[in-house]
């Protein structure tokens, strides 16, 4: 059936118009300014009205199996269930999934048992249309784990899996060069000085010994896949370029600006974690995703670890880094959209899907009113 979405703030790639949107049988068939007069059109009441948002990289999936230490949810189905729940409330319509092949904290066993399990329920969803929004699978390869090319093969034909990073979490390298940030997050989660000094030791030796090998490995099995590759943490023009040797296309939450820069040059998107933009900061010492956006060198946000901090964090760019709404909302709708090669949705145009999320502000916090993907309402 018809809907005629009008009085809204259409968030358009290059600007924000008040107008009319209709969309029919899940597409959008015309985008129009000025408001309809016709009976059955529903007022927006002047709120945004933007393309559905586009998570590369959320941890979140996890966090609904594991949701405390030691803690795993009995039922799967229902595990992913309150996460497809919570990621609609957020606004997103398109999720990659990020789901851990391996793990640089070998003390998780929970993970690598999960490993599976989160692939199967994410497959099964989608096949049963479990899902209100669609959910896709980023691999996590952790480059440390010994095990990770066997991982990887059982993965690689998973049918949402559409997006690959390559992740060392190797002491002193990369996110955690700095290791007294590494030793403070530790004490975060609880563990004593000498539990940390054994942890540290035994997650160098095993990053040392498996790095190397597993990273020409991934780059043997992806090659040709299709698979959209990311490097992940580059602090360095060196790993730069090692990214773009890779065939790498994304530099995910660079830690630096020399990073970022050298990302732009080599061509790379550079992802940024929407945490960082809200809290102003990284909570690891890396580099801070305001100054990035400030500096042009932001090409989109992912969620990482906090669902409702997309929209948050392309808000609060608005306030802290000169970008406006269009721009600002690009970073999480038609920017995600194409570095994932998906060039059916993401932007207000006729042909495209219908995925739109209705929100209005208070002050800097958006509230989110109505979520539909393919037309039809999910939220």
């Amino acid at each position: 059936m018809e809907s005629i979405l009008t009085n809204a703030r259409l968030v358009l790639e290059d600007r924000v118009v008040t107008g009319t949107l209709v969309h029919e049988n899940g597409t959008i068939r015309a985008v129009d300014e000025g408001r309809s007069h016709l009976a059955s059109a529903r007022d927006c009441e002047s709120a945004f009205l933007a393309p559905g948002l586009i998570d590369l990289h959320t941890d979140a999936l996890e966090g609904h199996f594991l949701p405390r230490p030691k803690v795993v949810w009995p039922d799967a189905r229902a595990a992913a269930l309150a996460h497809d729940a919570q990621m609609a409330g957020a606004g997103v319509t398109t999720v990659f999934d990020a789901i851990c092949a391996g793990g640089f904290d070998q003390a998780k066993a929970e993970r690598r048992a999960l490993y599976p399990v989160m692939l199967g329920v994410i497959e099964e969803g989608a096949a049963r249309g479990l899902f209100r929004i669609e959910h896709r699978v980023h691999l996590r390869c952790e480059l440390t784990d010994p095990a990770l090319p066997e991982l990887v093969e059982a993965a690689i034909a998973h049918p949402e899996l559409g997006l690959a990073s390559l992740m060392d979490h190797t002491p002193g390298a990369r996110q955690w060069r700095n290791v007294e940030h590494l030793k403070v997050y530790l004490s975060g989660v609880g563990k004593n000085a000498h539990e940390i000094d054994e942890e540290l030791t035994a997650r160098a030796a095993r990053g040392r010994a498996a790095v190397a090998g597993n990273y020409d490995a991934m780059v043997t099995l992806f090659s040709g896949s299709g698979i959209v590759l990311a490097s992940h943490d580059d602090t360095t023009p060196a790993h730069v370029a090692e990214a773009v040797e890779a065939g790498c296309t994304i530099s995910e939450f660079p830690t630096t600006v020399e990073a970022a820069r050298a990302a732009r040059q080599a061509g790379l998107a550079t992802i940024g974690g929407a945490p960082n933009v809200v809290r102003g900061f990284s909570h690891s010492g890396g580099v801070s995703m305001r100054d990035l956006a400030g500096e042009g060198l932001l090409d989109a946000l992912a969620s990482d670890y906090v669902p409702a901090s997309l929209l948050q964090g392309a808000v609060s760019l608005t306030r802290t880094s000169r970008l406006d709404m269009a721009q600002a909302l690009a970073l999480v709708t038609s920017a995600p959209a194409r570095l994932a090669g998906l060039e059916d949705r993401g932007r207000l145009a006729p042909g495209l899907q219908a995925d739109l999320v209705r929100f209005s502000l208070i002050e800097d916090t958006p509230v989110v009113h109505e979520v539909a993907r393919q037309g039809r309402r999910v939220f």
